[in-house]
């Protein structure tokens, strides 16, 4: 008994360690990716808070979270707020599935666990835009929401094919199987698809339609400011890390060994994608998900089942 008391308390205590580096890790990715987009578009990115700027991040979050927070009268108090940390809760609760990083859980359904939460992650973008009762919040949110179940089709196909290469829900077994043989070189065409889908999947240029500026002034979190926009800021830029890191995990190898590395240069696609191309239109942005990705993944799906059961 004592043994096990153990166990659980050095597992939580390893979770909150997570978290924290997590954080730490989004904070400092704000800071690539604007020093990034500076180079980019030549211009000075954030370069006086700190040496290079490296006290910028905590400058900002101090910042937001000081500022008076301020509500629609109209907006249903509770769930308006409870909404941006119930996205910041799923956002970090689904790092438990990933292995490599101390294996204090075990997860022998992890794809499931990872299926089952970014499909619940919906609802705090929908709530967002719903309970602010504002016509433009909600608009952003049930485009945000299409977007985000459209994609999820892909996504849940891509990773059904790797489940069935390697027989099994633990994600840790696909790290096994990758130590004499990386993915990449077998599913290349999805690996590429992988970045489409995830780019998708956390509303980020070119399909940052959850957040149109141009045309939706911000989207679904237009009523949130202060701390409640930090949180879903936070939210967002810790399901891009999570994105990354599942993505070395698939195709890399994504052990330990190099993790640091991988990651960021995945990350650092996000920053180039956004540096680069303009954002799409949305009836293309449908039209990509359901006529070009999900034909593509059920035809490759065919092919991997009629070689993995048939020769």
């Amino acid at each position: 008994m004592m043994m096990s008391r153990s166990l659980e308390f050095f597992n939580f205590i390893s979770y909150v360690l997570l978290v924290v580096c997590v954080l730490i890790s989004v904070a400092f990715l704000t800071l690539f990716e604007r020093s990034g987009l500076g180079y980019i578009q030549i211009r000075k990115g954030p370069n006086k808070v700190g040496p290079l700027g490296i006290l910028q991040p905590f400058a900002d979050a101090i910042k937001l979270f000081t500022k008076e927070g301020v509500f629609p009268l109209t907006s249903n108090f509770l769930a308006y707020y409870i909404c941006p940390v119930l996205g910041l809760g799923l956002s970090l609760g689904v790092w438990m599935i990933y292995p490599g990083i101390g294996d204090q859980f075990d997860f022998p359904l992890g794809w499931l666990y990872f299926l089952s939460f970014i499909a619940v992650s919906v609802y705090a973008i929908i709530g967002s835009g719903w309970f602010s009762n504002s016509k433009y919040a909600l608009l952003g949110a049930l485009r945000a929401v299409a977007q985000t179940i459209s994609y999820e089709v892909c996504l849940a196909m891509v990773i059904i094919m790797l489940m069935v290469s390697v027989g099994s829900f633990n994600l840790g077994v696909i790290l096994n199987w990758q130590e004499q043989f990386l993915m990449i070189f077998m599913f290349l065409p999805l690996s590429f698809i992988w970045i489409v889908i995830i780019l998708a999947e956390t509303n980020r240029t070119p399909f940052d339609f959850a957040e149109g500026e141009s045309e939706l002034v911000s989207g679904f979190n237009i009523e949130y400011g202060s701390g409640g926009f930090a949180l879903i800021f936070m939210a967002e830029y810790g399901s891009i890390l999570f994105m990354s890191s599942i993505y070395a995990l698939m195709f890399l190898g994504g052990s330990t060994y190099l993790l640091g590395l991988k990651v960021a240069v995945i990350s650092f696609v996000f920053i180039w994608v956004r540096g680069l191309l303009p954002r799409y239109r949305y009836d293309k942005l449908m039209y990509l998900a359901w006529k070009i990705l999900l034909p593509f993944t059920l035809n490759y799906f065919i092919l991997l089942f009629g070689l993995t059961f048939f020769i």
